[in-house]
């Protein structure tokens, strides 16, 4: 993924947008989180943030994730 860059098209099921090393998903059901979860949790990166926004039909869910750099990665063992 580009740095700063919005990918968001009328047809997507989430919003994405990155700014540096961060990731922000916006999931319209409360059913996407797990799937967005599971998909972007890996050793490079994590789930930083969760927020929930608005109410009733309206609802949102934001997940920010991290990507890690060399120094923040989990060292390999033999």
């Amino acid at each position: 993924m580009k740095d700063d860059v919005v990918y968001n098209d009328a047809d997507n099921l989430v919003f994405v947008r990155t700014k540096g090393d961060l990731i922000y998903v916006v999931c319209n059901q409360e059913k996407q989180q797990d799937t967005v979860i599971e998909k972007m949790t890996t050793d490079n990166c994590i789930l930083e943030h969760y927020e929930e926004w608005d109410k009733g039909k309206d609802k949102k869910w934001i997940l920010t994730f991290r990507v890690l750099d060399e120094f923040e990665l989990k060292p390999e063992y033999n």
